[in-house]
């Protein structure tokens, strides 16, 4: 019994060090660039039935109520929260945020499409726009050399001033897609995510309709971390962490009793 005790024990333990691994990455990412915070999610592991409820007890009565004991606990998942970031004004064209739901869409250099928040963009030596590492812009638009005051609207047109031309000129429009369930989203690094079955098919248009948010050019989004509600988490699984391993301490103390006394 008490060996059971130590593997109930065992299991906190893991999954407490496991929500500290996830509160360590939510604060590591608090300055990195439209980051959105993971939960961990937690459930029991199976129970042992000693005695099922309604059982017979006797030839006249039965259990009102049941023996289980569960053994343990284990996380599920993690679950990215997609609140809003902050707005933080840069004043440079090419740093884009989105205000409301969607993401950029990028080509990876698999061939696949990622998706980001993170619209810290840049031209590459042949004008196009790319990310930080290089990946196109989908749709790919190109600013032909000499352009100046680029501008990026809401709706996702992208307008420049070209050589030899005073007025803007129409360059392309970003388009930003949306997912029935973005939280099924499987993220890679380097600020990107790729559909999964969980998340369903990209749903791309234009910014600002059917529940794809605008666009902010001249202005990037900000992590969603709260260092003060990341910091009361840790502290709790701390905590946490530290109950088990009392429970742990107490179940060697007694079966070390037991071996004394037998």
């Amino acid at each position: 019994m008490t060996n059971q005790a130590l593997q109930v024990a065992r299991s906190g333990l893991d999954a407490q060090n496991r929500r500290m691994q996830v509160i360590a990455n939510n604060l590591a990412n608090v300055n990195t660039t439209a980051f959105k915070r993971d939960r961990a999610s937690f459930e029991t592991l199976a129970y042992q039935q000693m005695v099922a409820a309604g059982a017979a007890s006797s030839a006249d009565n039965k259990y009102a109520t049941g023996l289980n004991l569960g053994t343990g606990v284990e996380m599920t998942g993690t679950e990215r929260i997609d609140t809003q970031g902050t707005m933080n004004t840069t004043g440079n064209a090419l740093d884009m945020a989105i205000d409301g739901g969607g993401y950029f869409q990028v080509q990876m250099p698999d061939g696949r499409t990622g998706y980001t928040r993170a619209g810290n963009f840049s031209l590459s030596a042949e004008g196009t726009i790319v990310t930080g590492e290089g990946m196109p812009v989908q749709p790919q638009i190109q600013v032909p050399q000499g352009a100046t005051s680029l501008t990026v609207g809401a709706d996702g047109t992208v307008s420049a001033v070209v050589a030899g031309q005073s007025a803007p000129t129409e360059l392309g429009k970003i388009q930003t897609a949306r997912f029935v369930n973005p939280a099924g989203l499987q993220a890679l690094g380097n600020n990107l995510l790729v559909e999964t079955a969980a998340s369903g098919a990209p749903q791309a248009g234009a910014p600002g309709e059917d529940g794809r948010g605008s666009i902010h050019s001249g202005a990037l989004e900000a992590s969603n971390v709260n260092v003060v509600e990341e910091l009361v988490d840790m502290i709790e699984t701390q905590r946490a962490y530290e109950v088990n391993s009392k429970m742990i301490q107490a179940s060697d103390e007694m079966m070390k009793n037991a071996n004394q006394q037998f």
